[in-house]
Parts: C-alpha cells; structure tokens; sequence
C-alpha cells in the first residue's frame, strides 16, 4: 500500500524572478526523489511541495534547494512554518535595507563626484590622477557588500546549471567594475571608467528589491487579517477555576469562558449564558445573533454582551476560522493556468537575453570600432532584461485577489477557479437550499381514503421515518414531534427519498414517480397536482406497500434570488433550474424566479450528466448548489459554487463558496474574476512589453534618432537598472491596487 502523501508550504529566501521559481521548481519536483510535486508562489516566496515524507524529509528539501542556490526556511520546535515563513521574510526585507544603505552611502558620493568630473564642474583636482582610484574606493564596498548576495546566487545558479536575475545583474554590474577596474591599471584601453555605473546598477536593483519585498508582504494582509482573528489565549474553566491558557493548549471537551467584549477562542457549544454574539465574519449579517445554551458558537466571533460558558467541539486546524484561512492560503499558493505562459518564457529568458546581449556587444564592436560603448550597451541589455515583473505579474493579483474575494465572503478553491469563474456563461441552480432558504415547512397531510390511518398515526409514521434523514425536506417532516415509535432499517434512496421499518410498518416517503410510477389514486392525484401547481414540493406516503397520502410542504425563496437571476441574465449568463421537484412545482417556482428552463426530478446522477451535456455544447458552466446531492454536479461544472451552509461534501466539491451574500455572491464571485484576471492581463503586458520595448532600446535602437536625450539615445546602463527595479515594483502595486476595489 503506498505511503499518503504529506504537503507542506515553507518559505524560499533569495528568488527574485520567475527563472528563480522554475529553478527552485526543478530542483525540488524533478531533481528530488520522493517529492510528488513543487510549486512556487513567487509573491510571498513560498513553495508548496508534495511529498512522501518516507522517502524524503524537510532537511532532504532543504539541501535541494540550497543546491539551486536558495535557502529553505524551515520551522523549529519554537516556530511554526507559519512563524518560521513571517521570521524569513522579515530577515529577508532587514537584509534588503541593509545592503540599500550601504549601496547609498558609497554610491551617492561617488555618482555625484563621477557626474561633476564628467561634466566639467568643480576644481581641478576633480581631475586628478588619483581620483580614479578614489572612485574606485568608493565603488568597490557596494560590489562586495550591495552585490554579494547577487554574486553569490549567480555562482549557485551556475553550479546549478541555472541563470536567473542574478545571472543578469551579475552579468552587467561585474562587467561595468572589472572594466572600470581594468582602466585604472591600463588607461590606455580606453573608454569610460563606469565604476559609478556598477555601484548605481546594483544600488538601484537593491532598492526595487526591498519596495518589492515591502509592497509584497502588502499583498498577503487577507491571510494576516484572518489570523488576527484567532485569539491567542483563552479562560479555561477547571474544577471552577478559571486558567489563562495558549489557545494551542485547548482541546475537544474543554470548557471556556468568554466575556462580553471578547472573542470566542475557538468552535465550541454554549452550556451556560446568554450573549449577542457578532458573526458578521462568517455570516456578512450586520446584527449579532442570539446564542445560549445548546447554540454553536464560532471561533473569532464576538461576545458583544453576555457571560458565556462554552464547550469546546473543535481546535487548531478543525475550526471554521481555520479552514477558512486554510482555502484562502490555498488559493493563494495555487497557479493560474495563464501563468503557464509566464513559466514557459522564462525557462529560456535568462539564456536568451544573455545572447542576445553578447551578439549586442559583438556587433557594435565590430562595426562600431569602440570597445567602450559596445560594452555600455551589452551591460544595459543584461540590466534591463532582468524577468522580475515577469514571475510576479500573475502570483500577485492572485494573492489579492483572493485575499478580496474572502473580505467579501467568497472563497476559491485556487488559482484557476479564480480565472474561469468570470468565463461562465450558462449557470446551473439548485432549487432547495439555492434559490430558497432552505428551511422548508411541511404545510399539508392528506390521508389517502381507504388507507385506514387516522391522521395522527399517518403523522407518527412519517416523522419517524425521516427522522433519521439529512435532507432538509425529512427535517422539516420531522420538526417538533415528540414520542415517536424508532424507526429501524432506515435507507436513504439518493434523489428518490427513504424507506424505514416503523412498528412493524414498512414506510416509504419520497417523490410521488418513486412510489407510484403509474400514478397516485385519482383523489390524491387531483390534490397532489393543486399543491405542485403552487409551488409545494409533494411527497408520496407509502405503508405496507400500499400509497396511503401525502405530505406537502413550502420552502420560502431567498429575498435576494429572483434580483440575482435578473442580475446575471442581464449580463448574458443563462440561468437555468436543475431540481429533483416534480415539473409543476419546479414550474411554479421557475415562473416566480423569471427562470425559463428547468430540468426537474433530477436525481443526483441527472444533474451530473445535465451539466456534462452544457459542457460538451462548449459552453463554460457553472452550478450552483448545496446538498450532498448536489455534489456530483458541483464536482462536474467548469465552476462549483457551492452555498456556504451547505454540506460539507457539496463545500468540498466545489470550486468556490460563497460564505455569505445569498445568490448575490455568485455575481460578486464573478466580478472579483473578472477584475483579477483583468490585473493579471495588466501586469503580463506590461512585463512583456517592458522587455520587447526597452531592450531593444538597451542594444542601441534610438543611436540615430535625433533629438533625444545622449542618456537615452545611447540607453545608459542606470537607466536600465532604474527601469528594471520600476518594473517589478509597479507590477506590485497594480495588483495591490486591486485590493482597494469596493464591491456592491
């Protein structure tokens, strides 16, 4: 039997570009026996890696990547991978500012006494013999301190077999020093001594690099928020003695106390007190709910104003908080398929450009005749080139992205139900849970005549039988009745309804095509037909073998269903009723809606098939529903939406869910879609724009072209490194700018 798999997500320090992922990547998921696959998240510097923890461990992983030229954060016995990761980047960004300020406090003198000596200003002595070797003084901390770490990752990537962005910038800051260097030993080689060149390359990089990590740790406040909800400490009640104990320490069993004003550490059930308790966060209602005993209490929620005692029901990774902030980060780590194309162009980036920057420096040489400036422009290519927009155009408007859509109540799956959801184009609705509340009520009990029951002994054997049952019609059935026989032998028969054995009565209750294929006895039949007219779901009795009556019962519509099948009409989405009632009443409830196609009595194998047929007439379809039911079709759509009260089968098959917001939410759903995905569509242009306008520019396309500035004619190596650090951190805000969206 194969050992299961364990994922785990663990923080990445030094990648800076997508040819860092891909690396990263590759020496995990192909290079690493016993890992089942890696993926990079290059917006929080993370890897989620697949693997089976008998073959492979954390340190195994770790040497891996250290092998590809990066470290692997990994967590200890005092830090969690979620403290661990907080810790990495926070060392990451205090070594960005430290080798920054080091780059700026050499490199600001230095630029300021290489510009005055160049452009003739100041006194003579600014053209002494030894100012280059001041110069050079000046230039040579930032190389080795302000560049080390790029030094240092390019060697590893060599060893590796990898180029990266520190391959590029390696590249053409080394290249600008060792000639600089070159000139104070040879002055006769001629050309500009570009030591101010060097140092503002990697000054500048520096900086961009540590906006970039400020602007990033930004993109991930969603995460940082939900975790912000979770207390940390809680009043574990004891032999009447109240602790103040680590929430990690609770478990299942566990009493607390919660006072007004706090928030309830983790799930629990009320045993004593009353309070108003604010569940916005889960719900999106305003007003707090009324809890007391017996009532289920959330963890992060509010006690607004009560004394409360609960129980503890569920810890840790269990909670509803939890799981929550679990598909958040998973959407978060996950891939978009559109960053396919990203991953793919920058697997042969970094060789290309440093082709294309040698065949740059070939053919002004050559043709030329200057050594100097051909240099000049091979060291702007390799800057300019850097890929970094490139690998952070995609994982950061899915961070915040995703990190909206949960402020908003709806939650992806991942990354790629995040891209497809705003493609739906015809929309599949449940009807009970979906487009009603869920909660129905029986309303009718009619005694087929000649049966022999009395009305109550009807009743008794009905409730009993669907007292076992899930469905939310058998608990609407079962509501309210006391000293009820047990009923023994009890099968749900999926889309059909239940049979059970009751004081020794064989009873079936389900759809009337269930019990009586043929039809019910004329009486009955005419009742059945009135009651389905008005929008009632029937349900057939059977005792015995014999049809003995019906029960009827009314499940009220969402206040908000029919205006959200109005809003997605409008938008050109085809909302269509996919439900197991009988055609009247789902006719009833299609014509209140404004629906005009209803597929009815569907059991769940007809829903997955009637959502495979819309896929296979090419259309992107989505499905929208709540029950267990409902689960094969939610697993078969292009997009699963499930209802955020639903079973936890349906939440499980679906691709999103809608915590709160009604049908409204489904809509919300696919405009947070279709603004990410508009981001991600802004970033990639203006990554790939970026490289196809400037790097040209940067071999030496405007040299002819009058007019023009001689810094940007001749594209000067700053310039670049100016451009590329400007790149990286605009793509950054972009996608933070979508964080600012106010959504209806």
């Amino acid at each position: 039997m194969p050992n299961p798999s364990v994922q785990a997500t663990l923080p990445v320090l030094g990648m800076h570009c997508a040819s860092c992922a891909a690396s990263v990547e590759k020496a995990l998921g192909r290079d690493t026996p016993g890992v089942l696959e890696a993926a990079v998240n290059l917006a929080d510097n993370t890897v989620t890696v697949s693997y089976d923890p008998a073959l492979v461990g954390h340190e195994t992983l770790a040497a891996a990547v250290a092998a590809a030229g990066f470290e692997l954060a990994l967590p200890t016995a005092a830090l969690s991978a979620e403290e661990a990761g907080r810790e990495a980047r926070r060392r990451e960004e205090a070594g960005h500012r430290r080798d920054f300020l080091v780059g700026a406090v050499f490199t600001t003198p230095l630029f300021v006494l290489s510009m005055a000596r160049d452009l003739g200003l100041g006194a003579a002595w600014l053209h002494a013999a030894w100012m280059p070797w001041l110069l050079g003084a000046l230039a040579t901390p930032v190389q080795f301190v302000t560049g080390r770490a790029f030094y240092v990752g390019a060697w590893r990537g060599l060893r590796a077999g990898t180029a990266n962005m520190d391959t590029l910038v390696s590249l053409g800051a080394g290249a600008a020093y060792l000639h600089a260097v070159a000139l104070l030993f040879a002055p006769g080689l001629g050309g500009h001594s570009g030591f101010e060149t060097a140092a503002v390359i990697l000054t500048l990089v520096r900086l961009g690099k540590l906006l970039e990590a400020r602007a990033r740790g930004r993109a991930g406040d969603a995460i940082t928020a939900l975790l912000a909800l979770a207390p940390e400490r809680a009043s574990l009640l004891r032999d009447g003695v109240e602790h103040d104990v680590p929430v990690s320490r609770l478990q299942p069993g566990d009493v607390v106390r919660v006072r007004p004003g706090e928030r309830v550490p983790v799930d629990g059930l009320v045993s004593e007190g009353h309070a108003a308790v604010d569940e916005s966060m889960f719900t999106g209602e305003p007003l707090p709910a009324d809890r007391g005993p017996g009532d289920e209490v959330l963890g992060g929620s509010i006690d607004r104003d009560g004394l409360l005692t609960v129980r503890v029901t569920a810890v840790g990774e269990q909670t509803a908080l939890a799981r929550v902030t679990a598909l958040v980060r998973r959407a978060q780590q996950s891939k978009a398929p559109v960053q396919r194309l990203a991953d793919r162009v920058a697997a042969v980036f970094v060789p290309v450009i440093a082709v294309v920057a040698l065949l740059t420096f070939a053919g002004w040489w050559a043709f030329g005749g200057a050594f100097a400036p051909a240099l000049t422009r091979m060291i702007a290519v390799l800057v300019v080139a850097c890929p970094c927009a490139l690998g952070l155009a995609t994982p950061t408007a899915v961070m915040v992205g995703t990190g909206l859509a949960a402020r908003h109540g709806v939650l992806f799956r991942d990354a790629a139900a995040l891209e497809r959801a705003h493609r739906v184009t015809t929309l599949l609705m449940d009807k009970t849970g979906t487009l009603t509340e869920g909660r129905p009520e029986a309303t009718d009990w009619v005694v087929a005549d000649g049966s022999g029951l009395s009305p109550q002994r009807f009743a008794a054997l009905v409730q009993a039988a669907e007292t076992p049952s899930e469905h939310p019609v058998g608990r609407s059935l079962a509501a309210g009745a006391a000293r009820l026989p047990i009923a023994t032998a009890f099968r749900v028969v999926p889309g059909h309804g239940v049979t059970a054995v009751v004081d020794g009565c064989a009873v079936r209750v389900g759809k009337p095509a269930w019990i009586a294929p043929q039809g019910a006895p004329a009486d009955l039949q005419t009742v059945a037909d009135r009651l389905a007219g008005e929008g009632r779901t029937v349900m057939l009795v059977e005792v015995d073998g014999a049809v003995a009556g019906l029960v009827a019962v009314r499940d009220a519509l969402r206040p908000e269903a029919a205006a959200a099948v109005q809003d997605l009409e409008t938008l050109g989405v085809d909302v269509i009723m996919l439900t197991g009632d009988g055609p009247l009443a789902a006719a009833a409830v299609a014509r209140e809606l404004g629906i005009q196609q209803v597929f009815d009595s569907a059991t769940p194998q007809d829903k997955a098939a009637v959502v495979g047929g819309f896929l296979a007439d090419c259309c992107t379809v989505g499905m929208v529903g709540d029950g267990v039911n409902d689960a094969p079709a939610l697993a078969t759509a292009d997009v699963g939406f499930a209802v955020g009260h639903g079973s936890h089968i349906a939440i499980e098959a679906a691709d999103v869910t809608l915590v709160r917001g009604g049908l409204g939410a489904v809509q919300r759903a696919r405009e947070l879609s279709r603004l990410t995905m508009r981001t991600v569509r802004q970033n990639l242009a203006w990554a790939f724009g970026y490289n196809v306008v400037l790097i040209p520019v940067a071999a030496g396309a405007l040299h002819g072209v009058p007019g023009l500035p001689p810094m940007l004619r001749d594209f000067h190596p700053m310039l670049a490194a100016a451009a590329m650090a400007f790149s990286s951190v605009s793509v950054v805000l972009n996608s933070l700018r979508l964080g600012r969206r106010r959504l209806p």
